[in-house]
């Protein structure tokens, strides 16, 4: 049996431990992998060890430990066929006026994430 590409969208959350109260709203990350598999069953095992070994722990500055933790996978892609060798995800959904919305949908170049100051 061959391998295939797949492609994972991985949910991970940042939860501060601040005692007996960790609060409700946490930052989250969604996270895409690749990586090559002979089958779905064992992309979804690979997906979900990707995300189990991504799970760290530290100290923030006000000394709390802060827990990166996988929450699952979102979705899971075999993304052999259906994309170029340079692409690694793709959705496709219904859209109202999607040109005609262009201005809402996509930000301005200096709004891209790669162009944002920390």
């Amino acid at each position: 049996m061959s391998t295939r590409r797949y492609a994972a969208k991985l949910l991970f959350q940042f939860r501060v431990d601040l005692g007996s109260d960790s609060g409700k709203r946490r930052i989250c990350e969604e996270r895409i992998v690749n990586f090559t598999a002979k089958s779905a069953q064992e992309a979804y095992k690979i997906a979900q060890k990707m995300g189990e070994n991504a799970e760290s722990d530290y100290l923030n500055d006000e000394g709390n430990p802060v827990y990166f933790e996988f929450i699952g996978i979102m979705e899971l892609l075999d993304i052999s066929s259906e994309c170029e060798e340079s692409e690694v995800w793709y959705d496709i959904y219904e859209k109202l006026l999607s040109m005609e919305n262009k201005k809402k949908l996509i930000p301005p170049k200096k709004g891209l994430n790669v162009f944002q100051k920390l």
